[in-house]
């Protein structure tokens, strides 16, 4: 029985699963002033991050259309599974949601099953849920019990982030849940963590290795981190999740840990230096 599993491109597909035909990516659109671009496989992050530099306003992103989620869903797969980026930040989920509803009230569920998760996350968020389905998948599961497995592996999961530049999550309204944020003339660096979808504020740290230590600490004390994997994405900052790595892995063991650079819209938003660790 063949599946297919569908990820928004806030999320991360790792290079050896790129060409893979059980994976898709849906590109989102991303807008600096009149440079419009879609976040797909010729995404440029060195061209991108200096139109950002140099543009004075915010740059934006826009979600994908429901038809866009629907031409991925016709495929000869009998099980698919999107994972969007959080619903609270997004309309992409919303998108996929009502793809769903459309592809099946044309073709029926005779032709296939879908569940769309919202991964409460983004970036490697979506990346660990992606792994998760194929595994489950791969120990030969039914749709049900792997539907009910990815939602309590989701509720578990822990996203933790450290920015350098907060400006482009608060200009699109995406600090809500945050109340407040040291300037960054004090190299005051806010630990940040996703809790049910929404960004919260877990702690503030002066100068940005010990952020990253504390990001490190953070992922080290999820329970059970022997069966789980530790999960790095950076723009364009490698020597920064290097870092993570070793304090996290010196303190824990974990199943596996693998290291991404971000796709364009996290880019966006975690801007120039920022790291998103998912455990």
């Amino acid at each position: 029985m063949k599946y297919k599993i569908i990820i928004d491109s806030c999320g991360e597909i790792p290079g050896e699963y790129r060409d893979d035909e059980r994976f898709a990516s849906i590109p989102l659109g991303l807008e600096v002033g009149d440079y419009c671009i879609l976040d797909d496989e010729d995404f440029d992050q060195a061209e991108f991050l200096q139109k950002v530099a140099e543009y004075p306003n915010c740059p934006r992103s826009s979600c994908p259309s429901p038809e866009r989620y629907m031409d991925a869903y016709d495929t000869d797969a009998s099980h698919i599974y999107v994972i969007t980026l959080s619903s609270k930040l997004s309309g992409s989920h919303n998108s996929a949601c009502l793809a769903k509803s459309l592809y099946l009230e044309k073709h029926g569920e005779h032709k296939c099953r879908i569940h769309v998760i919202d991964s409460l996350s983004a970036s490697c968020g979506e990346t660990q849920i992606a792994l998760k389905l194929m595994e489950l998948e791969e120990e030969g599961l039914s749709f049900e019990e792997i539907v009910e497995r990815i939602e309590r592996f989701r509720d578990g999961m822990c996203t933790y982030f450290v920015l350098d530049n907060l400006e482009t999550l608060r200009k699109n309204g995406r600090l809500s849940g945050v109340k407040s944020v040291m300037a960054s003339t004090l190299n005051i660096k806010p630990v940040m963590a996703a809790e049910e979808g929404i960004i919260v504020q877990k702690g503030q740290c002066v100068g940005i290795k010990k952020a990253l230590g504390r990001l490190a600490e953070m992922a080290a004390a999820v329970p059970d981190g022997e069966k789980k994997r530790l999960m790095i994405t950076h723009c364009n900052a490698p020597e920064r999740a290097e870092l993570i790595k070793k304090l996290a892995t010196a303190k824990h063991g974990f199943r596996e840990c693998i290291i991404m650079d971000m796709r364009g819209v996290s880019s966006m938003y975690a801007n120039d230096g920022g790291v998103i660790v998912t455990v």
